[in-house]
């Protein structure tokens, strides 16, 4: 019995060295994927982490960043500085990417350089000072990884998102449960607009161009996100699911349809 338990101890033991040694050699195995599994890690951290972190005397260099990004709005989210070290993300032109970088501060200036991963056809590497005098201004440019195509300089001023269901042209679209004469009579272009208009106060950053353009005219609207399903109220998902039933309606009948 006894030399029975010894050998099913052995065994187990051997099994739990064969797969920590798996383990152990996986990364080195292939660098690309675990490139990739580190950068998913990153923007899931990036993601799922609220609170920005920063030793005391880098504070004030934490918060968003919003302002024109070449024909775009960008929001530049600074989430952790410490040592010499930074970590954000970038919301703009419907990507969310994180980046990290180092700085060093002289005189009165702290001063950036940090890198997306450079797994996506627009990541680049950004370039950026935040003068003490004037914390709330980020001023920098953006060099692309991918050669050929132009960089960009950029201007942002300190903007932290806020959702306000009372913004828009449709505001009632976040605010209550909409009816059938709410909709029924409207023209699809503007039932999309009012659709659209509840995920753009959430901060949904449009993959469409002409989305995108659109919201980004109108002052309240901050580009923080490229994932709002779980920022959607009950309210707002329900009059999602009727708006798209008429939208649907009005672009089987056409001109025969509505006003």
């Amino acid at each position: 019995m006894r030399k029975l338990l010894f050998l099913f101890l052995t065994a187990g033991l051997l099994l739990s060295c064969n797969n920590d040694k798996k383990t152990t050699e996986a990364p080195d195995q292939s660098s690309e994927k675990a490139n990739a599994a580190t950068t998913a890690s990153v923007q899931t951290e990036l993601k799922q982490t609220p609170l920005q972190i920063a030793s005391k005397p880098y504070e004030k260099l934490l918060g968003s960043y919003v302002g024109p990004f070449g024909n775009n709005k960008i929001t530049m989210l600074v989430i952790r500085v410490a040592g010499d070290s930074v970590v954000g993300r970038t919301i703009v032109g419907g990507n969310d990417r994180p980046f990290k970088g180092t700085f060093y501060k002289k005189d009165l200036a702290y001063f950036f350089t940090a890198k997306e991963p450079g797994d996506h056809k627009d990541d680049g590497e950004f370039n950026f000072s935040i003068d003490e005098k004037l914390p709330d201004i980020v001023r920098g440019s953006w060099k692309p990884f991918t050669k050929g195509r132009p960089g960009k300089e950029y201007e942002l001023n300190r903007r932290k998102f806020e959702y306000h269901p009372e913004v828009g042209v449709y505001p009632q679209a976040s605010q209550r449960l909409l009816k059938a004469a709410d909709v029924e009579n409207m023209m699809k272009e503007d039932l999309e607009f009012m659709r659209n208009e509840i995920f753009a106060r959430h901060g949904f950053c449009f993959n469409k161009r002409d989305l995108r353009q659109l919201f980004e005219m109108e002052d309240w609207y901050v580009p923080n996100t490229v994932d709002i399903r779980n920022f959607l109220t009950e309210i707002e998902k329900k009059n999602i699911t009727l708006i798209k039933r008429y939208e649907k309606y009005a672009e089987e009948y056409g001109d025969e349809y509505g006003r």
